[in-house]
């Protein structure tokens, strides 16, 4: 018997880097020393007082029952906490937060919350693959806004055809970008609120690496801007910050009527975060400086390393001022998978095909610099040495 795929995957492309591990694998067994900047993974290890947070409330077996679908009001009180401190802003956390198992699961079922058969998704191209596949899964039409050099890697609002924003149900943004690693000023967020409010479009905004920033750069949240809350909702994963990848943890925060839509989800689909988990992000939220720093010099060092390699290969690349990636311009008279290609085969060096992330990313790259300084420094060297 042959098992019938449904369309919607039967259509799917391989997952961006399910591929690149796939090819990278097969190096590997053949004995080359690959390595791998391809997903961003924080190697720096969740700090130890979030690790004997968990300790504690795996051993309460209050803690090992079905938690609430919407997350324990404590951790949604913790989220609304940091919120006010680190941006100003004012959450009830009982109807403006819910708890995510991550940020990835919130934002792929965000568009089952708010978008019919036929509306269509505004998604940035280049950008985070999940938010057009998630669209297309739900029934909707994703329609890529270029984020292109020549506007500062942000969408051009105004030219949006009045036709498509009528039809748009929502809009996806990423600031501080990923791939582009750009952050987002006031005014952009500002021209973002108006555009919404006039289209009747919710604004999804994936908010993971607010808070891995350098020189002296400080993110801003999109509901800190005036009207903001009436149009948006946000998403932070704790991912990023307290290197807590594997902790799937995240939340939702903004518009209440949005936040309820996205609990409807979660209600009928997952049965919510284990608790113990829950009860680190508590301790992870209620310390949130607590080394830090630390983490995004060793990010900082790394970067600005891997960016003197392309200086000497004559790449040019955007300075990153937040994030732990580099984009940067693949060689003249090369697309961005054959470039992709030969720096596997040739060089040992996974790094992303920027057409992974969309049309608009085809003739870039990007790379993670969450391993280790070293092989950071290994990596740099042989990018240098590459000969187009």
């Amino acid at each position: 018997m042959r098992i019938k795929w449904a369309k919607r995957i039967e259509e799917l492309p391989p997952y961006l880097f399910a591929e690149i591990d796939r090819k990278k694998n097969e190096l590997v067994e053949k004995g080359v020393d690959v390595i791998d900047l391809g997903v961003g993974d924080p190697d720096i290890p969740t700090p130890d007082h979030i690790v004997e947070s968990l300790r504690k409330a795996c051993g309460d077996p209050e803690n090992h029952r079905y938690p609430s679908y919407v997350g324990m009001l404590s951790f949604r009180e913790a989220a609304a906490e940091w919120y006010a401190e680190r941006f100003g802003v004012s959450l009830d956390p009982a109807r403006q937060v819910v708890t995510l198992i991550g940020s990835k699961e919130g934002i792929a079922h965000a568009p089952l919350a708010f978008v019919d058969p036929g509306d269509i998704a505004l998604v940035p191209d280049p950008g985070y693959p999940v938010y057009p596949v998630s669209t297309t899964f739900a029934g909707g039409v994703p329609y890529a806004m270029p984020l292109l050099k020549e506007n500062g890697f942000f969408p051009d609002l105004d030219a949006i055809p009045g036709s498509v924003a009528k039809k748009a149900a929502m809009m996806f943004l990423n600031y501080p970008n990923n791939p582009t690693t750009v952050l987002a000023n006031e005014g952009f967020f500002k021209e973002v609120v108006d555009f919404a409010r006039k289209n009747d479009i919710l604004v999804c905004h994936d908010a993971a690496y607010t808070e891995i920033a350098f020189y002296g750069k400080n993110p801003l949240s999109f509901l800190e801007i005036p009207g903001a809350m009436d149009v948006g909702v946000e998403f932070h994963s704790l991912s990023k910050t307290f290197s807590m990848t594997g902790w799937r943890l995240a939340f939702a925060a903004g518009n209440e009527r949005a936040v309820a839509g996205l609990g409807k989800i979660k209600t009928n689909i997952d049965s919510g975060v284990f608790q113990a988990v829950q009860v680190a992000g508590i301790t992870a939220l209620k310390n949130s400086s607590v080394g830090l720093e630390d983490r995004k010099e060793v990010y900082r060092e790394r970067l600005e390393i891997f960016c003197r390699g392309l200086e000497e290969a004559g790449i040019e690349y955007t300075r990153p001022e937040a994030t732990f990636y580099v984009w940067f311009e693949v060689p003249e008279g090369m697309t961005s998978s054959e470039f992709s290609a030969r720096m596997l085969s040739e060089a040992g060096v996974v790094v992303t095909p920027g057409n992974g992330f969309g049309d608009f990313g085809e003739g870039y790259a990007r790379v993670s610099v969450t391993f280790d300084t070293a092989r950071i420094e290994q990596a740099a060297e042989r990018i240098a040495d590459f000969k187009p």
